[in-house]
């Protein structure tokens, strides 16, 4: 009898995991023409202290809801680490980087993140990768690179590219070290934590703030805002859902679809319009994530066999 129940139950869990997922990827993909749009009226600073206060009051908000507990005094610094890193670096970096770099390479190369989350989960969590596994990451790696020759970013030569990079890393080690948390934490705490400490980390940048606001045409706020409450707010609890779920590495390999969502998004955002090549970067992007997702079946079937 309990097997009969749980079948249905295990295939609510799979759907509800894979439309978070599904909303991680579009929301994040929107976040790289959005910090484009909101660059024109404010500094990287500014837009990041922004958008985490719009996120933060949001989740405020939610708690009569969520019902958010005060986590304990013993895990203050483990949380407030997360928002340092995965919240407060990782944004700035990325912010400061793409007033030099287009929406599109900047994809791309914060979406390294699963080669820098599989090596990160292997070190720190104990997972393993089938070579298939790997072969599917390389593959990826190599459908993004077509994708940022199609979008014509000179990143190879571009300085700024080492702050995106800097940003995948801090995204990466976000989500390794979130993922033994969530044992303890459900994932609108882990995302409420996390955010409200990368608020407090970036409060240094709040007397700039209000002039920018005064002087910052009406889109780039709104571009601010829209940034904060969806790709932040509502993105950042979706991929802890999904992490909750998932391996580390399995959920970060489907990281790869972000350039593909984010070069359609820019071209009807920014009016980027997405090249012969970007189309054939984002097919071998798809073919590695199918490459892992194989390989972390696999494993899976061998150990209910062992």
């Amino acid at each position: 009898m309990s097997t009969l129940t749980s079948a249905p139950v295990r295939q609510r869990v799979e759907m509800a995991t894979a439309v978070a997922l599904l909303v991680t990827l579009i929301l994040w993909a929107s976040a790289f023409p959005g910090i484009r749009a909101a660059l024109v009226g404010f500094s990287p600073g500014e837009l990041a202290l922004l958008r985490f206060l719009v996120a933060s009051v949001v989740l405020v908000l939610s708690i009569p809801l969520t019902h958010i507990r005060v986590p304990p005094a013993r895990d203050i610094p483990k949380l407030a680490l997360l928002g340092a890193i995965g919240i407060t670096t990782y944004h700035l970096a990325l912010n400061y980087g793409e007033t030099r770099v287009s929406a599109g390479a900047a994809s791309f190369l914060v979406n390294t993140v699963p080669i820098f989350m599989a090596l990160l989960a292997s070190m720190l969590l104990g997972e393993r990768l089938h070579a298939v596994g790997w072969l599917g990451l390389f593959v990826s790696l190599a459908g993004s690179v077509v994708i940022a020759a199609g979008a014509g970013a000179g990143y190879g030569v571009n300085p700024w590219v080492g702050l995106i990079l800097a940003a995948a890393m801090c995204q990466a080690l976000f989500s390794v070290l979130q993922k033994p948390l969530l044992r303890s934490y459900r994932p609108i705490e882990l995302t409420a934590y996390a955010i409200w400490s990368g608020t407090v980390f970036s409060l240094g940048f709040l007397p700039g703030l209000e002039g920018a606001l005064r002087a910052a045409p009406l889109n780039a706020t709104l571009a601010a805002v829209y940034l904060g409450a969806f790709p932040t707010a509502l993105g950042y609890l979706t991929w802890a859902f999904v992490l909750s779920r998932q391996s580390a590495q399995k959920a970060g390999s489907f990281l790869y679809f972000v350039p593909v969502l984010t070069m359609i998004i820019a071209w009807m955002w920014l009016g980027e319009l997405p090249s012969v090549l970007t189309l054939a970067g984002g097919a071998l992007a798809l073919v590695g994530v199918a490459l892992v997702n194989t390989s972390t079946i696999t494993k899976a079937r061998q150990r209910a066999l062992s």
